[in-house]
């Protein structure tokens, strides 16, 4: 576990091994999220759209099961 050290301004330094590991760079923006009672550093994503592409990936395209289901409905007069 890394730790560091709060400042009087409340600033705190990242270790440089996880700035590495998340490729943390000066100016990167990032969320705190307080779970009640652990306050986590979150990077906010500098391109989320391309990041997001494929996360719902699997064998079945949502897309595809959502037009069956639509044609499915059509044909029973729904």
């Amino acid at each position: 576990m890394k730790t560091g050290t709060l400042s009087a301004k409340g600033w705190v330094v990242i270790p440089q091994e996880l700035r590495e590991r998340y490729q943390l760079k000066k100016g990167d923006k990032v969320h705190f999220v307080d779970y009640g009672g652990v306050v986590t550093i979150v990077p906010i994503s500098r391109k989320p759209i391309r990041e997001a592409a494929g996360i719902l990936k699997g064998d079945t395209s949502l897309t595809q099961a959502l037009l069956e289901s639509r044609k499915e409905d059509a044909e029973r007069g729904k």
